[in-house]
């Protein structure tokens, strides 16, 4: 997989993009990550790449030329687009299993009041991580990178671990215990340890159904 991220500020994405699950990937040769600053792509003279709105109003807006240019350049096969926007739609496991089978993924991160209208033909899909406004893109874009990566075959060194992920199997995560078996008078549930697995995996899914239940019911309404 091939990760474009087409920002005004490279420099944010440097230490999560070499650390951890992400720097992994990239060592392994599965995936690559490319920052790209599109001011390098202005055609004002000053590199300027906002403006003011037509019709009035407070902030300034990106403009199209930049973000096109940069795109030009990019010229990959079939990339999804991915335009970082509170009015996109919400972000979520399914979409991160989605994204995690495609080749070239092209982020796009605005940082100011708001997107001119033109560059939204580019885009294949625009995403929201949450119910909120950030100052811009970058964040929301290294989020979904770190959802989706780690989904990738032969990233994680054990893809078990992923598959029973809250919200992978519809719900909530059932509790997890280890080492030692009692602490402050806490004790691991006496099923864990019996090595009885069907009934292990009968208490994991009560376990999950109740949490799930409890904090977000929504989830069992879908």
């Amino acid at each position: 997989m091939n990760i474009h991220y087409l920002t005004l500020f490279p420099e944010m994405y440097e230490g999560v993009l070499n650390s951890s699950i992400l720097a992994r990937a990239k060592e392994k040769g599965i995936v690559d990550y490319h920052l790209i600053n599109f001011r390098d792509y202005s055609e004002d003279k000053h590199n300027k790449v906002d403006d003011y709105p037509y019709g009035g109003g407070a902030g300034m807006v990106l403009k199209p030329e930049p973000i096109f240019n940069a795109m030009d350049k990019i010229n990959v096969e079939k990339p999804r687009v991915i335009l970082l926007c509170p009015q996109g739609s919400p972000f979520n496991q399914k979409m991160a299993e989605d994204l995690s089978t495609e080749e070239n993924i092209v982020f796009i991160s605005g940082h100011y009041e708001g997107y001119d209208e033109r560059i939204r033909t580019l885009v294949t899909d625009e995403v929201s991580i949450g119910d909120y406004v950030l100052t811009g893109g970058e964040l929301a874009s290294m989020t979904m990178t770190d959802a989706i990566v780690r989904l990738i075959p032969g990233v994680l060194s054990n893809e078990a671990s992923h598959q029973e992920d809250s919200f992978s199997t519809g719900m909530l995560e059932h509790p997890h215990y280890t080492r030692p078996r009692e602490y402050r008078g806490m004790k691991v549930p006496d099923v864990l340890i019996s090595g009885n697995h069907k009934l292990i995996e009968e208490w994991r899914t009560e376990e999950s159904l109740k949490r799930t239940r409890e904090r977000r019911p929504d989830l069992l309404d879908n």
